[in-house]
């Protein structure tokens, strides 16, 4: 799996073909990129996994890029947490709009 640094798609009109949001509780989004047929996460300056903070900060950060298909992945723990049986292994995905609001 590739490694994408962020300052390389920071205000730079990368093209990228693929941009999978995963959302985890609390505010947490990891970002999954295509880019010339290479898959990897996106990665921050201390070579550690890039965090997002919100829907609206990626879209901020990918602002100059051009996206062919974006989607947002979430994987819930909360049915086994109240005790219901473990769910299926099918995450919920869902189109992801780049448009910006503003």
């Amino acid at each position: 799996m590739a490694k994408f640094f962020f300052d390389k798609f920071y205000n730079q009109p990368v093209h990228i073909e693929y941009l999978e949001v995963q959302s985890f509780e609390l505010s947490i989004y990891l970002v999954k990129l295509t880019v010339a047929g290479e898959t990897g996460f996106v990665y921050g300056k201390n070579d550690n996994i890039m965090r997002f903070n919100s829907s609206q900060h990626i879209r901020d950060c990918f602002a100059a890029c051009q996206v062919d298909h974006a989607i947002l992945v979430h994987d819930s723990p909360y049915e086994e947490m109240i005790g219901n049986p473990p769910k299926s292994s099918e995450t919920m995905a869902m189109p992801f709009s780049m448009t910006q609001p503003y």
